[in-house]
């Protein structure tokens, strides 16, 4: 075991928990690697590009990217592409600790990397995940893996702690889906949030109930996170993938069940992302 009893018991009551060296020296230097390239390539181009499985955009750049000031924030389906991204997402320490809090049996959903360059605008408005990727059960876990160091200035993560356990929150306001929360439910956010910060490898590992959100990026250090959506393996999904991809359900840990395991909740369904990613979506908010 990784995790010690108090570090699971922290995640069951709190909705999160961070885990330093989530992944080996050579693993991190093939993501951070592999996403300088990506970053080198995106000063050629001027707008969203290349395709997903659906046919949306696999890059998205952010309003002002330029050859001098490339500004890349998100990164669709990487493991579809990168054999480091892959590698990482199925055999790893943080594949590990997604398996001792809703494991034994565990498959992948989706993964995407988001990135918030120095002098990005950028910023992730509250929300919780489950309503992008509802579940017949909320045994879901975002795994933030930080491929740079977060610090307090360049846009780190923020939480709710306990936030999992409540109400599960509607992200459409007067017929519009915004993938956000209400204004009252923002200013609640803002006053009990906890700042998710660590050294490049470190790892948070997120309830997919748990609200939360990021500013944008105010220091000259880059913020790039590999994020990852893992399920218990008894958990349908009840929507499409907001992210497909080729790998979706494949079990990473234990084995397949052939069982779905159900809970009850009441959510309305979500609108998928037209665009190369959700913050067109969250622009409207």
């Amino acid at each position: 075991m990784i995790l010690t009893d108090e570090k699971r018991e922290f995640f069951e009551t709190q909705g999160y928990l961070c885990v330093e060296n989530a992944v080996s020296a050579q693993q991190l230097a093939g993501l951070r690697r592999q996403f300088a390239d990506w970053v080198e390539e995106s000063k050629s181009h001027a707008e969203a590009y290349g395709e997903t499985v659906d046919g949306r955009a696999r890059f998205d750049l952010e309003p002002g990217h330029s050859s001098s000031l490339p500004a890349l924030r998100r990164v669709n389906a990487p493991t579809d592409i990168s054999e480091d991204y892959y590698r990482v997402m199925r055999d790893s320490k943080m594949t590990d600790c997604v398996g001792e809090l809703i494991g034994p049996n565990v498959k992948y959903h989706h993964s995407k990397v988001n990135s918030k360059l120095p002098g990005a605008a950028t910023e992730v408005k509250w929300h919780q995940d489950f309503p992008f990727t509802p579940h017949s059960n909320d045994d879901l876990i975002t795994a933030l893996l930080m491929v740079d160091e977060v610090t307090a200035e360049n846009g780190p993560l923020q939480v709710v702690p306990g936030s999992h356990r409540g109400e599960i929150y509607d992200l459409w306001h007067d017929g519009v889906f915004t993938g956000a929360v209400d204004d009252a439910v923002t200013a609640y956010c803002l006053e009990n949030a906890v700042t998710c910060t660590g050294k490049a490898g470190s790892l948070c590992l997120m309830h997919t109930r748990l609200l939360h959100g990021s500013a944008p990026n105010m220091s000259a250090r880059p913020r790039t996170l590999f994020i990852t959506v893992y399920s218990a393996e008894d958990a349908q999904p009840c929507s499409p993938n907001p992210v497909p991809n080729m790998h979706q359900g494949e079990v990473v840990r234990g084995r397949a069940s052939g069982q779905i395991r159900a809970t009850a909740f009441d959510i309305p369904l979500p609108q998928l992302p037209q665009s190369a990613s959700f913050f067109d979506q969250q622009v409207k908010a």
